[in-house]
């Protein structure tokens, strides 16, 4: 299973990993059906690390999966798959953001570096770009804040 983000430095393709991650691809699949992610910013840009996104308010604090949505605030964050382990060892991973205690929400990341190891015991690897990683990769290029925020 595929999903196409448009951006506005041009377009990419997710294979998500719905065997291995089955709950963090139904929780993206499910927020992208209901267009949650649309007008999201790169909240985030650490070049040749990552560059995060995912939170509708545009400042790192927000987001909640769809349980959250559908169920309220006692149902915000959902538990982590941790098996099988997938490393962050190339560009173009997509990963669900850790909000602590091993929850997810609606964040994610996506890797623009190679062997990112620090991520491997923190965050849920759920996906991989297969089309369009040069266009994420010009993420590394971004001229960005001193809190990482992209300015274009």
């Amino acid at each position: 299973m595929a999903v196409v983000i448009e951006t506005t430095i041009g377009d990419f393709t997710i294979d998500l990993f719905v065997d291995a991650r089955p709950q963090a691809c139904k929780n993206f699949l499910k927020l992208c059906k209901m267009k949650y992610y649309n007008f999201c910013l790169f909240h985030s840009v650490q070049p040749n690390f990552l560059a995060q996104t995912g939170d509708p308010t545009g400042s790192g604090n927000g987001g909640e999966s769809i349980y959250g949505l559908l169920y309220g605030e006692n149902a915000r964050y959902f538990e982590a798959e941790v098996m099988p382990k997938l490393k962050h060892n190339k560009p173009g991973l997509v990963s669900m953001v850790n909000c602590g205690n091993n929850m997810l929400g609606s964040q994610f990341f996506i890797t623009l570096g190679e062997e990112l190891v620090s991520l491997d015991q923190e965050h849920c690897v759920f996906g991989e770009i297969t089309e369009g990683v040069e266009i994420v990769l010009k993420l590394n290029e971004a001229i960005c804040d001193n809190l990482h925020r992209p300015y274009k």
